[in-house]
């Protein structure tokens, strides 16, 4: 399985010692943080939990629990039938090969941001807070290898835009 590479808080410029110290403090709290349980018993039965962050700014990662869809039939269930989804929680749908994806909201009951993002992680595009139950096709602006579905109104809370990052597998041990 393909991992999304980068890493946080260290793209930028140089950050004061102080800043250092916070990063390699949150990297230890996160490392024995358990990714909890997200939306629902049926969900785990079928995709595989982990936990991602998403580099929203210079000084911002925000840890993300998630379920990973992987096989067409994962991808195509997705969130339907969920009826709650905690906060920091969400969806990451994984592609073999950049290209144009769509999603569309055919029950699914909540209002969901969706996140485009590129082969190495950047944020493509976002469509924000998605109408439940329809029918209207949202699609990726360019070719993208991930879409990341979170609650409604993450995006603009998390301060998340095509400026952000997702970080997701080994390299957030290299932080």
């Amino acid at each position: 399985m393909q991992k999304i590479p980068g890493k946080c808080a260290t793209d930028g410029p140089p950050i004061t010692i102080i800043g250092h110290f916070l990063v390699l403090a949150a990297s230890l709290v996160l490392s024995f943080c358990p990714a909890t349980a997200v939306a629902d018993d049926k969900l785990d039965a079928v995709f595989d939990k982990d936990v991602l962050v998403i580099k929203a700014s210079e000084h911002a990662c925000h840890r993300i629990n998630i379920y990973i869809a992987t096989s067409n039939a994962q991808r195509s269930r997705g969130l339907m039938f969920v009826r709650n989804l905690p906060p920091m929680s969400g969806m990451l749908f994984i592609y073999d090969r950049e290209d144009y994806y769509s999603m569309w909201m055919k029950n699914t009951y909540i209002p969901l941001d969706i996140l485009f993002a590129r082969s190495d992680g950047r944020v493509s595009s976002i469509a924000r807070d998605t109408e439940p139950l329809s029918l209207r096709s949202i699609s990726s602006i360019e070719p993208v290898t991930y879409v990341l579905e979170l609650n409604a109104g993450t995006a603009e809370r998390l301060h998340i835009d095509e400026k952000s990052r997702l970080l997701w597998g080994p390299t957030l041990g290299a932080e």
